[in-house]
């Protein structure tokens, strides 16, 4: 058996760590289990970046969170990336242990009832990675806690001082000596966070090309940039997209730093490049004054399809039923307001 490194952003217990196991087994897999993989720490995504493109091995990112979004920054570093490129998207559930140092109570100050006084409001830290902060905000309200960000999640457990909370997987709490003050405080249940696992092109292609070989249908993540800008450009290129019945299934914008009224943008398709009508959309797209790169290609998931009216709609909006929705215009005027402003 040939083994392999997979970076991953450290220390152990973040929820890279349990997307690194989980996308080792993967690839273990698709291998027929001749290849391992041997799960190595780093501290930063650039770290894992450039391990990556140096060939010193695969790595792990975070990708995009089901509540709060793409992981921007390492969008951006994805898209400037040289020779680095998606070969694989592993899933990992979110959720979040509120930890404390061993026995230590951190709201021992705080009268029986609960109350917060004046003196001990907001002086308690929680700590996080930025996006567990924000995907726990109600524990962290309910219980006046100040947030401060941390690298990871695990290294907030890691380096927790006493007075102090960490969020983190529950697998911290053992890895760290840590006592569990409260379990899955997430505000969102099945949250989960999709993982790109990153190599270099040639790596890519060799994944590709096993995938191929087992009929494996694919998802490619593009960014392309207009070289010309006006009205219509980015509504030109969805109609070729559109016209090549290719289905998208994410699209999203990002500014080139420095650049004022600038953005690429990023899509991601059911299809695989080398497809005709794929490569047919990207020969017209260059042709065109299109800028494009392709930031990942892998064995595309299942994905579940739920109907509308499980989806959590924002507050606020206007739904008009189809079937009348003359009598609806006519008769709400606030539904006039609210789409008119």
């Amino acid at each position: 058996m040939t083994r392999e490194t997979l970076f991953y952003l450290g220390p152990e217990g973040t929820f890279t760590h349990q997307a690194a196991m989980e996308a080792a087994a993967q690839l273990a897999d698709e291998t027929a289990g001749k290849t391992g993989f041997d799960l190595v720490p780093l501290p930063d995504v650039p770290a894992i970046m450039e391990a990556v493109r140096s060939g010193r091995g695969l790595g792990v990112i975070a990708w995009e969170n089901n509540v709060e979004g793409y992981v921007v920054p390492n969008l951006d570093a994805l898209i400037d990336a040289g020779d680095v490129a998606g070969l694989a998207r592993v899933r990992v559930d979110v959720a979040f242990d509120a930890f404390t140092r061993r026995g230590d109570d951190p709201f021992a100050a705080r009268d029986a009832a609960g109350t917060v006084s004046d003196a001990d409001s907001g002086v308690i830290p929680v700590s996080a990675h930025p996006h567990g902060l924000a995907q726990c905000k109600r524990f962290i309200v309910d219980h006046h806690l100040t947030p401060t960000p941390a690298s990871s999640n695990a290294a907030a457990c890691r380096d927790l001082e006493p007075g102090g909370v960490a969020l983190g997987p529950r697998i911290c709490g053992e890895l760290y000596g840590l006592d569990t003050l409260a379990a899955r405080v997430q505000d969102f249940a099945g949250a989960h966070t999709d993982f790109l696992v990153l190599g270099r092109r040639d790596d890519v292609r060799a994944s590709n090309d096993r995938a191929r070989a087992r009929d494996t249908d694919f998802e490619t993540i593009i960014t392309f940039i207009p070289l010309v800008t006006g009205p219509g450009v980015v509504a030109n290129v969805l109609d070729i997209l559109r016209d090549a019945g290719l289905n998208m299934t994410s699209f999203m914008s990002r500014p080139i730093k420095g650049d004022d009224g600038t953005y690429s943008f990023i899509d991601t398709l059911d299809a695989a490049p080398w497809e005709p009508r794929f490569r047919d959309v990207l020969a017209t797209l260059a042709a065109h004054g299109i800028w494009l790169k392709t930031l990942a290609v892998y064995p595309r998931r299942e994905r579940s399809n739920p109907p509308v009216e499980a989806w959590r709609l924002p507050q606020g909006g206007v739904h008009l039923d189809a079937t009348r929705i003359s009598d609806d215009w006519r008769e709400t005027e606030t539904t006039r307001r609210e789409l008119l402003w």
